[in-house]
């Protein structure tokens, strides 16, 4: 009985850990990964206690891998590559090849084969999308010329390490496992799996170009037209993990491959938000249970029977790479600030570094030693990451005083936010985006506040000022000066952010008319305690228009059989 309920027993206990370490980390300002990964330890087998099944935990991570690439296609662009390749292009590939160089000769040290090194040296070289996203939106970074910078060179990154998953395989097959040590390995050999791959990947690629390019957003439209959400989540997750297990089976190529490319042409889709939303929550699910898994391979005594080995591989990450980062940004003649902070952003390692481990790992060309040096190394980088922006916040206040500088344009894009008077609209989607052009077309000066880049870029097109990131989060609410505003509406579907907005707002600016959605009596509940003024339950205002164009109709104008509208 106990071995039917493994899969519940690993699941339910992995998320409730997670949760609780999770909440831990994010209350210590550290990110939630760390508190993942530690779950993972303390349900693995080198903790005591209740030790997962690890067989069972590795296929849950290999979904978390699916969807985990499927979400980094999802949000893959290449407009904001195009937009910094001068440098993003050229950095990224220099940082890669001096820390894979710097992994390499620590691994040298440790007596391991060249292709350990390699393949070491590769997952330290990659940084988290996860915390440099986080670290950017908090300094309201992303929309500066520094931001577009560092988010450029994560997505060099990420393709170089989609190539690097695709490519393995092959590597390791040509030089037989085991580390590259067996003498399988010829220059011919290896030349011939590679090129093999590359056809099999060519070949997947055109297909998905000539015929997923056409049917997968053909679908997603006649998905949703249907007016079901539940088969357009289930028709977003059928492609993404149904691509990935196609590219599998017909083509030979990496399940991750498939799912980043399923997001990729789901993001040229005009449901691509939607998608990405409504795919959100079992992504994050198992993303969590990924990041489980990897804590659960990890030993923890090697920071104590090796500890010289994890502050090197420690020091490659935060100093090695980082160095090198900010000599090509100097090199390339961007400000010192501007070097600083992609220098801050790239010190750290994430998910891709356990993708890459645990294939590694699983293609016998990692030690197991390796995987743990390298989850070593990630831990300290992501706790370390929050005080190294703490010491460049500190450096370039100090230095904004002392010795002021020419640096370059960091207005945000659009009009100007400097407003007095005005109506702050946060969320410009569907009922955001007609009430503020309503506004602006009367007369009323409008800001926007909205979470989506193109919803962003769409109100600067239509001349409305607006800032992108989350209403709940102070400093974007600081850019939208509501003390000067006379009225805020939170036109979101989110109550739970919306709450928080309103408390906020209201403690800024305590006369300020507070309006919010709801979509159920509890939420209108939720937003007046809260602070809103009033709540507008869609559904209902809508029956109510219904009714008065019912009523002012030829066959029941006057009439006594329906109710009226304010019922």
């Amino acid at each position: 009985m106990h071995h039917d309920t493994d899969l519940i027993n690993l699941v339910a206990v992995g998320l409730a850990v997670a949760f609780v370490l999770g909440a831990l980390a994010n209350k210590l300002r550290l990110s939630p990964l760390v508190g993942y990964l530690v779950a993972g330890i303390c349900v693995g087998p080198f903790s005591p206690g209740f030790v997962g099944d690890q067989d069972l935990a590795n296929q849950l991570s290999e979904l978390g891998v699916m969807l985990l690439m499927f979400g980094v296609g999802l949000h893959f662009s290449l407009d904001d590559l195009l937009e910094v390749k001068a440098i993003a292009i050229p950095g990224a590939v220099a940082q890669i090849a001096v820390a894979t160089a710097l992994g390499w000769l620590l691994a040298w040290g440790m007596g391991w084969s060249p292709l350990n090194g390699f393949v070491f040296g590769l997952a330290l070289s990659v940084a988290s999308t996860v915390v440099l996203l986080r670290a950017m939106e908090e300094r309201r970074l992303l929309e500066t010329r520094r931001g577009k910078i560092a988010v450029g060179w994560l997505i060099v990154e990420d393709l170089a390490m989609v190539l690097a998953l695709v490519l393995l395989p092959a590597l390791a097959d040509a030089l037989g496992g085991n580390g590259g040590e067996s003498a399988g390995g010829t220059v011919a050999t290896i030349a011939f799996a590679l090129l093999r791959t590359l056809v099999q990947v060519a070949l997947f690629v055109a297909v998905m170009l000539v015929v997923g390019k056409r049917v997968i957003p053909w679908t997603l439209e006649k998905i949703a037209a249907t007016g079901s959400r539940e088969l357009f989540t289930l028709s977003v997750l059928a492609i993404a993990l149904g691509v990935a297990f196609g590219s599998a089976t017909l083509f030979g190529v990496s399940f991750a491959l498939g799912a980043f490319f399923a997001g990729m042409l789901l993001n040229e889709s005009e449901l691509s938000h939607k998608a990405a939303n409504d795919s959100l929550p079992l992504r994050d699910a198992f993303a969590v249970l990924f990041f489980v898994s990897v804590g659960m391979l990890f030993n923890p005594s090697i920071i104590v029977e090796h500890p010289w080995q994890v502050l090197a591989t420690f020091l490659i990450i935060v100093l090695g790479k980082s160095l090198a980062a900010f000599f090509i940004v100097r090199l390339f003649k961007h400000p010192t600030g501007t070097a600083l902070t992609i220098s801050a952003s790239l010190a750290q390692i994430g998910e891709f570094s356990f993708i890459l481990a645990g294939l590694g790992l699983s293609l016998k060309i990692l030690p197991q030693a390796g995987h743990d040096l390298i989850l070593a190394g990630a831990l300290l980088s992501i706790i370390a990451n929050p005080f190294l922006f703490a010491l460049l916040d500190r450096w370039q206040a100090k230095q904004a005083v002392e010795a002021p500088q020419p640096v370059e344009p960091e207005l945000p894009p659009g009009p100007s936010l400097d407003l007095d008077g005005h109506a702050i609209v946060i969320g410009y989607g569907r009922v955001g985006s007609a009430l503020a052009h309503v506004l602006h077309d009367r007369g009323v000066p409008v800001l926007v506040i909205d979470d989506n880049r193109d919803h962003v870029a769409r109100a600067h097109a239509a001349g409305i000022p607006g800032i992108r990131g989350s209403a709940a989060s102070d400093k974007v609410l600081a850019e939208a000066h509501p003390e000067r505003a006379k009225i805020a509406v939170l036109a979101i579907p989110q109550p739970l952010e919306a709450g928080e907005a309103l408390a906020k707002l209201r403690a800024i600016n305590p006369a300020l008319t507070l309006l919010a959605r709801a979509h159920s009596d509890a939420e209108v509940k939720h937003l007046l305690e809260h602070g809103a003024d009033a709540a507008v339950l869609a559904e209902r205002e809508l029956a109510h228009s219904l009714a008065e164009m019912i009523l002012a109709t030829p066959p029941y104008r006057g009439s006594r059989h329906l109710p009226p509208a304010s019922a």
